[in-house]
């Protein structure tokens, strides 16, 4: 099995947060979206999820909250990163 290349970096201010999940290959970008697929609809809150490129080639996909007043979008991230098993973040 080929060890996951998945990297996160969150950043946030009051109300806002975003973790972006940049990725190198269509099974990587597969496992995200499940992931997302999955636990995202647990919550009230509702993201904008959007993908972008990096110079290097690799891709993104881009989870931000706005008017997260209950700080909710932390716990969504967590679970997403466990699922994902991604031990540290930016």
């Amino acid at each position: 099995m080929e060890k996951c290349s998945i990297d996160a970096e969150h950043r946030g201010e009051e109300r806002y947060s975003k973790l972006s999940l940049a990725y190198a290959n269509s099974d990587e970008e597969k496992r995200i979206n499940d992931a997302i697929a999955e636990i995202t609809p647990q919550f009230s809150l509702v993201p904008m999820i959007y993908t972008s490129k990096t110079c290097d080639g690799r891709k993104l996909i881009i989870i931000e909250y706005h008017d997260d007043y209950d700080r909710d979008a932390g716990v969504v991230f967590e679970q997403l990163m466990k699922k994902l098993d991604i031990k540290t973040c930016k």
